[in-house]
């Protein structure tokens, strides 16, 4: 079964586009990204891909708490 929430072609690059995306972003502008990409996913879910978006919106979720861990905001 593929990952269809992070498939291979985002990790078949030198860096993972996710890694890229945050190198080019202040890290205020990225927690700003990840937040964008969690409602979208959240509110499409319905129209869309449901359950399927539901996860992308945990994935992006998961990626925002392990960021504010780590800088001991949560």
């Amino acid at each position: 079964m593929s990952d269809k929430i992070n498939p291979n072609y985002y990790k078949n690059k030198t860096i993972e586009t996710i890694d890229a995306i945050e190198s080019q972003l202040t890290k205020d502008e990225f927690i700003g990204y990840l937040k964008g990409q969690i409602w979208k996913y959240l509110a499409r879910h319905r129209e869309k891909n449901g359950i399927e978006d539901i996860r992308k919106a945990q994935w992006y979720l998961n990626k925002l708490e392990k960021m504010l861990l780590v800088d001991g905001v949560a």
